[in-house]
């Protein structure tokens, strides 16, 4: 079967033999890792060629523009509590390094936009929108990742204010502070006290190179980790932070020297050639950002290497997932242990999170399974079990994706009604009877 549509028979051939239809779980530590590799590198290219991590980079470029100065002037009121408010032009200026000159011009008159922000004098109405419209930024980086790691499923709005609050009010204050206590480090009385002059002076120069690197990479780590509706493994997270701090730091060098030759870009743009400089930097910061995303993303599901899609599941699969993950459910809820999450319930019946998330989603949607808003949620009957039928559930995911298009609105045929008519019937009169709670019942009886 091809994989890839784009690719001629002979090439998909070729790579199956050399890429996918091979165990490596058998090759020695190098040679896996290098099919891993190769295996990422092409999933990641996959990706960026179907369109839709560069359309969604592009979206939080506008979304950026328009919160920033609202982000970092709240940020920047959090920071001046505690003192650490003059550490942002340098951070900003670190970020936008890659705009040589232009990058500092930039910093500076954000700073200058910020410091205008009288966040006390806003009222509660420009209160409640500058917290709006940074929460709007951070629900469209939730959407992207979520869609990256292939999750139907959005934080709720309790979740979303406890979520969003917390990283806006702690986070500044703790990557700032780190900021500071790094450069008390290598600069404080005891090092030049302990350590060689010349020693002390290469261990200042070193760390000048080396602390923007590993601050990238903690940062990207934790929004890896933490930003995705799911729970991710710290060592995927890890993983991705670190790959994606290095594309950001290298394509930061190359961006460098393409700003060094823009003089016929102001010449076309003129003034504007700054602020097109500035949004492609922002493109590319996020299309940075994604792909580390997805290096996270195929590290945990390396099951979806091969095929960035779910699979193509048949309706048989889909009713039996149902029907697992309502036995499953209510099966905990007999035996009065906390209910599923999403990931739990995937690791029991042995498939994707991310394949199992929409039918969990639907059968919610149905009122036949309750979400309740813990983090991550839990799944738990909506209805006593013994109200519930099986005949329910499989109509649940039967109609899952009817909209405007459904039976009804088709051409009618006799013999083909009677047909379907029959075949509900016989679902009916043979399931009716079945509830989840005899479901359970019968097989806890039935084991002992």
């Amino acid at each position: 079967m091809s994989h890839n549509p784009t690719l001629p028979p002979a090439l998909q051939r070729l790579v199956d033999d050399y890429l996918w239809d091979v165990d490596i779980a058998a090759m020695p530590w190098w040679k896996y890792w290098s099919v891993k590799v190769v295996r990422i590198l092409y999933a990641i290219v996959r990706d960026i060629l179907e369109g839709q991590l560069s359309l969604r980079a592009m979206g939080l470029v506008y979304t950026t523009l328009l919160s920033m100065v609202p982000l970092l002037a709240i940020s920047f009121s959090v920071l001046k509590a505690f003192g650490v408010h003059n550490q942002i032009e340098p951070m900003l200026m670190n970020l936008l390094a890659p705009l040589g000159e232009k990058g500092t011009e930039i910093a500076q008159q954000i700073v200058e936009f910020v410091d205008n922000v009288q966040v006390g004098v806003l009222g509660f109405v420009g209160l409640v929108f500058l917290f709006y419209t940074v929460v709007s930024l951070m629900r469209k980086i939730e959407r992207a990742f979520n869609y990256v790691w292939h999750i139907g499923i959005e934080r709720s709005l309790a979740q979303r204010f406890r979520d969003y609050i917390s990283v806006l009010m702690i986070g500044p204050v703790l990557v700032f502070s780190s900021i500071g206590i790094t450069a008390s480090v290598v600069s404080a009385p005891v090092v030049e006290k302990y350590v060689p002059h010349e020693v002390s002076e290469g261990l200042i120069a070193v760390s000048g190179l080396v602390v923007p690197y590993l601050m990238i990479m903690a940062a990207f780590t934790f929004i890896y980790f933490y930003m995705p509706n799911t729970k991710v493994r710290l060592r995927s997270a890890f993983l991705g932070g670190v790959i994606a701090g290095v594309l950001w730091n290298t394509v930061g060098w190359g961006f460098t020297s393409f700003v060094v030759g823009t003089a016929k870009y102001a010449a076309i743009y003129s003034t504007f050639a700054t602020l097109v400089l500035f949004m492609i930097w922002i493109y590319l910061g996020w299309l940075i950002l994604l792909i580390g995303a997805c290096i996270a993303f195929y590290d945990q599901y390396p099951e979806y290497l091969r095929t960035s899609g779910d699979g193509g599941i048949s309706s048989r699969i889909k009713e039996k997932l149902a029907l697992l993950t309502a036995f499953f459910v209510t099966e905990n809820y007999y035996s009065g242990e906390p209910g599923w999450s999403i990931d739990g319930l995937a690791r029991r019946i042995g498939v994707p999170s991310s394949v199992l998330e929409p039918i969990a989603a639907r059968l919610v949607a149905c009122h036949l399974l309750a979400r309740t808003d813990d983090s991550p949620p839990l799944f738990m009957p909506a209805h006593p079990p013994e109200k519930t039928t099986v005949a329910e559930i499989i109509e649940a995911v039967r109609s899952a994706d009817e909209s405007e298009l459904t039976p009804e609105r088709l051409p009618a045929a006799a013999p083909v009604e009677r047909a379907l008519a029959g075949f509900d019937k016989a679902l009916t009169e043979e399931l009716q009877s079945v509830t989840l709670k005899s479901l359970v019942v019968d097989t806890t009886s039935a084991a002992q």
